[in-house]
C-alpha cells in the first residue's frame, strides 16, 4: 500500500508529509524528532541543522556534541501528539533534518564565514531554521544571516548569562557576542528581552532584563507578557542557552549557574509565545558529558520540539 509508512528508520526512509508514527525509541537511524534527513528544501518549512562547535567557550567545553546528543533524545518526544496542544505539529508543516554545519578544525577562524553560508543557503529558500549548537557564540553568525533576510530583529534570549560583555570585534567568546551583534545592528537592543539572567554586569547595553528571581517572584505567564510588551510586533529571533534551566535540571553544560528555572518553567513560557512574528531559533550550550541521564537532552530537545509546534500553532490560527 503506498499510503503505508515505511518500518522504521524514518531517517532515511521517510516521506514528504511524513507525521509523527511510533517507531521503537531504543533503535533506528537518528534525526531529530525522526524527521528525514534532506538537503532539498522545496516544499520545506523549517530546516534543523546542527552547529557542532565550542572553541569560543570560558569554561567546559564539549557543546560540540550537543546537536548529536539532542537528536538522540529527540526519538523521546517523536512519536506522540504534542503535548499540551495535542496535535501532530508536523501535519501542519514540513521539517527536514538538515544535517550538520561542517567544520575543519583547523580553521577555527573560519567559524563565522562558515557558519553563515550554511544559514544563508537555508535561508535563500525562505526555510525557517531551528539550529542546535554548539556553544552559544554560533548565535552570532546565525544573526548575521537571519539580519541579511529579515532586517534588523528583536532577540528573546534565555540564559544564565547576559552575553554582553566586551568585545573588540573580533573575539571567538560566547560571553560577549551579543554586543557586538547589536553594535552591528543585526537586533535592535531596545526591542529586546534576557530572560533568566542571574550574572551581573553593571552595564544593559540597552537590553530589557529579567533575572531568574523575577521569573520565580511573577511566573511564566507574566514572563509571557513582558516578553510580548518589549518587542511588540517586530520580528523576533529566539536564543535558548539551556544554562538559562537551573543546572538540577541542565547539569550537562559548559557554564552551569544555580537558581535558574526549572524546564516546566521554561516550557510554559515558550508555550505562550505563539504570537510573536518567529523568523528563527536557536538552542544551544548542551554539552553531553557532563549530562546525566540525558536530562540535559532531552530538555533541549523538548524545547526544540515545542518551539516547532509554536509555528504549527500560528499555521493552524490562520488557516481558513
Amino acid at each position: 500500500m503506498t499510503d503505508t509508512p515505511p518500518e522504521g528508520d524514518y531517517a532515511f526512509r521517510g516521506r514528504p508529509g511524513q507525521p509523527k508514527w511510533p517507531e521503537m525509541v531504543y533503535g533506528g537511524a537518528l534525526s531529530f524528532l525522526r524527521r528525514r534527513y534532506s538537503r532539498d528544501l522545496d516544499g520545506v518549512d523549517v530546516a534543523v541543522s546542527g552547529i557542532p562547535f565550542d572553541s569560543a567557550t570560558s569554561n567546559r567545553p564539549g557543546a560540540r556534541l550537543g546537536p548529536r546528543a539532542i537528536r538522540a533524545a529527540s526519538s523521546m518526544v517523536a512519536e506522540l501528539d504534542a503535548f499540551p496542544w495535542g496535535f501532530d505539529p508536523f501535519d501542519l508543516l514540513e521539517v527536514v533534518d538538515y544535517g550538520d554545519c561542517q567544520f575543519d578544525f583547523g580553521y577555527q577562524h573560519h567559524a563565522v564565514a562558515v557558519i553563515e553560508a550554511h544559514a544563508d543557503a537555508i535561508l535563500a529558500t525562505d526555510t525557517k531554521m531551528l539550529t542546535f549548537g554548539g556553544d552559544h557564540f554560533v548565535t552570532y553568525p546565525l544573526l548575521r544571516a537571519h539580519a541579511r533576510h529579515h532586517g534588523p530583529m528583536s532577540l528573546v534570549h534565555f540564559d544564565a548569562h547576559s552575553d554582553t560583555w566586551a568585545d573588540d570585534g573580533d573575539r571567538l567568546d560566547h560571553g560577549s557576542m551579543l554586543l557586538r551583534a547589536s553594535r552591528e545592528g543585526l537586533i535592535d537592543p531596545t526591542r529586546s528581552i534576557q530572560i533568566g539572567i542571574r550574572t551581573v554586569n553593571p552595564d544593559t547595553h540597552g537590553f530589557t532584563v529579567r533575572t531568574a528571581p523575577w521569573v520565580h517572584e511573577v511566573g511564566p505567564a507574566a514572563v509571557v507578557e513582558e516578553i510580548e510588551r518589549v518587542v511588540g510586533s517586530h520580528r523576533v529571533y529566539l536564543t535558548f542557552d539551556i544554562d538559562c534551566l537551573d543546572p538540577a535540571f541542565a547539569p550537562g553544560t559548559g557554564t552551569p549557574v544555580p537558581g535558574g528555572l526549572s524546564t516546566a518553567q521554561a516550557l510554559e513560557i515558550l508555550r505562550g509565545l505563539a504570537g510573536l512574528d518567529l523568523v528563527g531559533f536557536d538552542v544551544v550550550e548542551v554539552a553531553p558529558a557532563y549530562d546525566h541521564g540525558e536530562i540535559t537532552a532531552l530538555a533541549a530537545a523538548t524545547v526544540g520540539h515545542d518551539l516547532l509546534c509554536l509555528l504549527a500553532e500560528q499555521r493552524q490560527r490562520n488557516s481558513p
